[in-house]
């Protein structure tokens, strides 16, 4: 009988369903401990506010995670009860699209490049000197969009409509599932999500666990977990279920 290896889910919470499932087709124990907990900014800035009020001046409207559609829609819907017309959306990955979908909303998307810079690759958004461009976020990040489409001579705006933060465990409690459960892999969905698993290990327990597998979404990610030391790292084509899923079906078969 083959050996069923235990897996560590740290997707937000509600978040993990359709990963976990196929995680249990394909034969994995799996276990849950989500490593960001997202929350609505309520009430938004006068600035957000005000982006939301001219959401019909923008010609490009960029959502960078599908946590941006669910919380940026709802702020939208407040003000627009009809979407405006003419814009062109942008979503970061295939899930964030499906979400602009049921909407009735045909994103533009960078393919298997799921990233920032995937977004800044494509032929839309290479000649926007003039033209606005509103990000649909959550508060802080990364810079590299606004950045990089303002030096294209975009007129730039981030609508940050929602927080992250790190859940609150008490100390030695992440480290004691870890080895309880037998964890042999740790699934990481963001860069954020690495670091809140830094700060909820210590410096004894982040030694301990170095040899742990990482499964990690981009190569900036698994950059930052090599440099904090961990030596069991792998990388998926992007940060899709179906990406974990293929990586980890061909994990198991030794390919």
């Amino acid at each position: 009988m083959e050996t069923r290896v235990p897996v560590l889910v740290t997707r937000p919470e509600g978040q993990g369903q359709a990963l976990c499932a196929g995680l249990e087709e394909l034969g994995f124990i799996v276990h849950r401990q989500p490593l960001l907990n997202l929350e609505p900014l309520d009430p938004l800035p006068a600035r957000t506010r005000q982006c939301l009020l001219d959401l019909d001046s923008y010609q490009h409207i960029i959502f960078i995670s599908a946590n941006a559609v669910r919380f940026g829609l709802a702020c939208i819907d407040d003000y627009w009860p009809q979407l405006p017309v003419g814009l062109n959306w942008y979503a970061i990955g295939d899930s964030t699209a499906a979400l602009l979908a049921e909407r009735g909303l045909n994103a533009i998307t960078p393919g298997s490049a799921m990233s920032s810079e995937g977004v800044l690759a494509l032929p839309e958004l290479a000649r926007v000197d003039g033209e606005r461009v509103l990000i649909v976020k959550g508060e802080g990040g990364r810079e590299a969009l606004r950045k990089n489409l303002s030096e294209r001579g975009a007129r730039v705006d981030e609508l940050a409509c929602y927080r992250r933060s790190c859940p609150v465990l008490s100390p030695g409690q992440l480290a004691a599932n870890l080895e309880d459960w037998g964890v042999q892999l740790i699934l990481i969905s963001s860069g954020e999500g690495f670091q809140n698993l830094l700060a909820l290990l210590s410096t004894e327990e982040n030694t301990k666990f170095r040899d742990i597998g990482l499964v990690v979404p981009s190569l900036r990610v698994e950059k930052m977990a090599r440099e904090a030391g961990f030596t069991q790292v792998s990388r998926t084509l992007n940060a899709s279920d179906e990406a974990v899923l293929e990586f980890l079906q061909q994990w198991r078969s030794g390919d």
